[in-house]
């Protein structure tokens, strides 16, 4: 499966369509699951047991850390509250979550590839709260392709 990529680097990929990228799962706020209690992220908001979910592009500062342009990716700016639909290429199920974190830091796994059969995606690009990630994937799969578009 190929990536989508903008036709000028400059543009954000995911402003032309879905953007397509491997989805993880991350713990934030109060305990849920397999989560202890921890900071409640970038936003302030952020909750294991809610949907939401980390984005790389959420503010300058969040950019200098995630860099997934590091990886050929270009991603729109997207802040505190913004809604995505996440859908998993494997399944085709899918989940609306909000913004609740900076993150993950795309440019650590650049290349990073993961498969269910021949569906592949490349690049971790959103992180989901544990709540959000189980309704498309189990918890024990850890990372999936996935598409992200707005919701």
């Amino acid at each position: 499966m190929t990536r989508t990529q903008s036709p000028d680097p400059d543009t954000p990929v995911d402003l032309l369509a879905a953007v397509q990228g491997e989805v993880s799962w991350f713990c934030c706020g109060t305990a849920w699951g397999p989560c202890s209690s921890t900071g409640k992220g970038a936003c302030g908001t952020c909750n294991s047991g809610s949907l939401q979910h980390a984005w790389p592009n959420t503010s300058d500062a969040c950019w200098s850390i995630t860099r997934p342009d590091r990886c050929g990716v270009g991603l729109s700016r997207r802040t505190c509250g913004f809604r995505h639909r996440t859908t998993a290429l494997c399944s085709g199920t899918s989940v609306v979550t909000s913004i609740a974190d900076c993150g993950p830091q795309t440019d650590l796994f650049c290349g990073e590839r993961s498969c269910c059969g021949s569906t592949c995606a490349n690049n971790r690009l959103i992180d989901l709260t544990p709540a959000a990630f189980s309704r498309i994937a189990s918890l024990s799969s850890g990372l999936r392709p996935c598409s992200i578009d707005v919701a």
